[in-house]
């Protein structure tokens, strides 16, 4: 798929088929997040990458939006250390949003699905993927076949009109 089109096709999968993925594309998924950015090239995140069916079951339990875990074929943890500093704090969640769109794009430029969820229960988080204390699983992303329909782009998305999202020189209301 060339960039555009997989921008345009990217979409939040909730239900996939049961197929796992093949190990080169979920490599190349998770090398996406690895080279994404990083302020000061700090590379304050860490990934931990499940595939065993139980394990999914588990996650699924962590966040009241992260059901779709269950279905997938993998699910992706995004991990920062715990900080007091606010600045910090910040920095590294900019950091991980930047990984986590960097592993959606990827996977759908394979025409593999993805939904993100955060989690709310920490401690059964950290306790199912092994983190240690000190760090926070801040976001899971469900990795699979989309089981409704492939990934194509979309012609008109569900979104605010583009003009009343983008404001050129001064905000102004629409």
């Amino acid at each position: 798929m060339e960039t555009w089109d997989a921008l345009t096709a990217r979409r939040n999968v909730r239900q996939y088929r049961p197929e796992p993925i093949a190990e080169a594309d979920l490599r190349r998924i998770l090398e996406a997040g690895w080279r994404a950015p990083s302020a000061s090239n700090r590379q304050h995140r860490d990934f931990v990458v499940v595939t065993e069916r139980d394990q999914l079951h588990r996650l699924a339990t962590v966040w009241r939006g992260a059901q779709h875990i269950a279905g997938a074929a993998a699910a992706v943890a995004l991990v920062v250390p715990e900080t007091d500093d606010e600045h910090t704090r910040l920095i590294d969640q900019f950091d991980l949003g930047q990984a986590a769109f960097a592993i959606l794009l990827a996977a759908a430029d394979l025409g593999i699905g993805t939904g993100h969820s955060s989690v709310g229960d920490q401690d059964e988080a950290r306790r199912i993927l092994g983190v240690p204390a000190g760090h926070t699983v801040s976001y899971l992303i469900g990795v699979g076949h989309p089981a409704d329909r492939p990934l194509r782009p979309i012609a008109r998305p569900d979104r605010r009109p583009f003009d009343d999202v983008v404001h050129r020189g001064q905000w102004r209301a629409s």
